[in-house]
């Protein structure tokens, strides 16, 4: 994994729970998390690991706290969490548990789901992102993870707002990292896209040799497709 020359390296959940033959968002449990992550470290050659641990796998702050401290214990550095199911109230008491727990040892990027829950206009989610950023960056975020925001108008917005790092994700089609880079965006997620497009391949390679061809160019499952299958 380290042959790019990448600083760091983040991982995915949906990719980890897809190759389990699980589903993302809820299938994939602490265990066969830690498991995989446990690998991910052991063959990153020291590169710096940033786990995505989804919403912390436990219903209370102190069940969060403790799935962060045993990722810790494996080397990673850095976590993902996102509010997901929960209200963003409960989802800084959680923040809050694994800063007081874990202190200055881990990068804590506070993801929140209002983009990707798509309800209402761009300028009320971009006001409930940055209500909610500035609510996780107090409970003890170091960074504001907006997937789904896509427009170079709210995503300024959203960098201007928030006095932290700003991860979005990659759309296709959509900006460049130049472009988000100059917008103000520390940090650019591929999400499950990578994943997407590895089990895509495997999927024309294995029609086409039923169909007696060559592979053709491949065309991407989506994440519900693909999320479906498990």
């Amino acid at each position: 994994m380290a042959t790019t020359g990448a600083p760091a390296l983040a991982t995915t959940s949906a990719g980890i729970a897809w190759s389990l033959g699980l589903p993302d968002g809820g299938g994939l449990g602490r265990e066969e998390a830690l498991a995989s992550l446990a690998r991910i470290v052991g063959v990153a050659g020291g590169t710096p690991v940033s786990a995505d641990l989804e919403d912390g796998y436990g219903d209370s702050p102190a069940e969060t706290a403790a799935s962060v401290a045993a990722a810790l214990e494996l080397g990673v550095v850095g976590v993902n969490l996102e509010d997901g199911r929960r209200s963003p109230e409960q989802f800084a008491a959680h923040l809050a548990a694994v800063r007081a727990a874990c202190g200055s040892r881990v990068f804590i990027n506070a993801r929140t789901d209002i983009f990707l829950a798509g309800a209402g206009h761009s300028e009320q989610l971009v006001s409930e992102a940055l209500r909610r950023g500035r609510l996780y960056l107090g409970a003890g975020a170091d960074g504001v993870f907006v997937p789904a925001a896509a427009s170079a108008s709210a995503i300024a917005a959203l960098a201007g707002g928030l006095d932290a790092p700003l991860n979005v994700t990659l759309s296709p089609g959509g900006l460049s990292p130049a472009e988000l880079a100059a917008l103000g965006v520390a940090r650019i997620s591929w999400g499950s896209s990578l994943a997407e497009s590895a089990y895509s391949v495997v999927r024309d390679a294995a029609a086409a040799l039923r169909g007696g061809s060559a592979a053709a160019s491949p065309v991407p499952l989506g994440y519900a497709q693909l999320n479906a299958l498990f």
